[in-house]
């Protein structure tokens, strides 16, 4: 299968089912990390919800829908990036990632980022990505910045997290905002 370079000990690949126990080994490392900044849903516990995330992403991306990538980092998964949403029918996708706090700080997110959104706008061709996030989660926030994207407007009191609601930032960025092969905005 394919990877994509992010740097000399980084590598974007595609997360499929048979890495469920990789990625719930992962998850053990990440999950208290990323609990508070993503959907429930997607924080597992063991290789069977692992799989069953996995399986979630695979069924969509099959009927060309949201898709999931990880971040290797000297060869160990520790985060990733997502198609949330994608839309090739109305054009329109949603970006979201993930990352362990021993990978934070060498700028995978936005490099993988960068692909993904790359990827939709010029191969896919569509005319529209965003990225969601808590409005107090300052890194989440940074890496939309260094996307060129736009933010759009703030969802209040929108993300609930063990009983306090949060406000939720909309940040986006359309394809002709997008310069086109740079791999970069």
């Amino acid at each position: 299968m394919f990877e994509v370079p992010l740097r000399d000990n980084a590598h974007l690949i595609p997360l499929e089912v048979w890495h469920a126990q990789e990625f719930a080994e992962h998850m053990d490392r990440a999950r208290e990390h990323i609990r508070p900044w993503v959907g429930p849903a997607f924080v597992t516990t063991g290789v069977d919800e692992a799989r069953g995330t996995l399986s979630r992403y695979a069924e969509r991306q099959a009927a060309d829908g949201a898709r999931i990538f990880g971040i290797r980092l000297d060869g160990t998964l520790v985060g990733g990036v997502m198609f949330t949403d994608f839309s090739a029918a109305f054009g329109n996708c949603e970006v979201g990632c993930w990352l362990e706090p021993s990978a934070e700080g060498h700028g995978l997110i936005t490099r993988a980022s960068t692909v993904l959104l790359d990827w939709a706008f010029t191969t896919r061709g569509l005319h529209r990505a965003e990225w969601h996030c808590r409005a107090d989660n300052d890194r989440s926030s940074a890496v939309a910045k260094r996307l060129g994207m736009t933010l759009e407007g703030v969802r209040r009191e929108a993300w609930p997290f063990r009983g306090v609601r949060y406000d939720k930032q909309v940040w986006a960025i359309l394809a002709p905002e997008w310069k086109v092969g740079s791999g970069k905005p």
